[in-house]
C-alpha cells in the first residue's frame, strides 16, 4: 500500500479534486516509458477512491506507445475500478518541446513519434467510453 504521511492525509481530506496522470497502465511498459513503474501512481488512485476523494484520471496518447487496444482497456477497466472518477482525459501528444531538448544537448527519445491526431484521440476514446 502506498505509505502517506499524516501531512499528506491531512492536505488530501481538504482536497476537492486530485488530477492525477496516469503515464501506462501496463507497469513494464509504464518503466520502458519513463524509467519506473506505474505501482505509487494505481495505489495512490484506489487510496483516493478509498477515501472518496474525487479523481480526473489524465493520461498522454502517444501513437505506438500508450494507443495499444489491449492497454486501453486495462485503462478502462482500471478506471471502471474506482469509485471516484469524474472524468477521464486523453491529452494528444505533441512534439512541440523537442527544440528544448535540442537547445540542451540532448536526445529527444521521441524524435521518430508523430503528433497525436484528433482521430487518433477519437479512437481511444470509443475503447475507453468516454465522451
Amino acid at each position: 500500500m502506498v505509505a502517506l504521511t499524516d501531512d499528506i492525509k491531512k492536505l488530501l481530506s481538504l482536497t476537492d479534486l486530485v488530477l492525477l496522470d496516469i503515464k501506462h497502465i501496463d507497469a513494464e511498459k509504464c518503466r520502458d516509458l519513463v524509467g519506473f513503474s506505474n505501482h505509487l501512481e494505481i495505489e495512490f488512485a484506489h487510496y483516493l477512491s478509498n477515501h472518496n476523494i474525487p479523481i480526473w484520471i489524465r493520461q498522454v496518447l502517444v501513437p505506438g506507445l500508450t494507443d495499444d487496444k489491449e492497454d486501453l482497456l486495462k485503462l478502462k477497466d482500471f478506471i471502471h475500478s474506482l469509485k471516484t472518477v469524474q472524468k477521464v482525459e486523453l491529452l494528444p501528444f505533441h512534439s512541440m518541446g523537442k527544440f528544448k531538448w535540442k537547445r540542451l544537448g540532448l536526445d529527444y527519445a521521441l524524435e521518430n513519434i508523430p503528433d497525436a491526431s484528433l482521430d487518433d484521440i477519437e479512437k481511444a476514446k470509443k475503447i475507453l467510453e468516454i465522451v
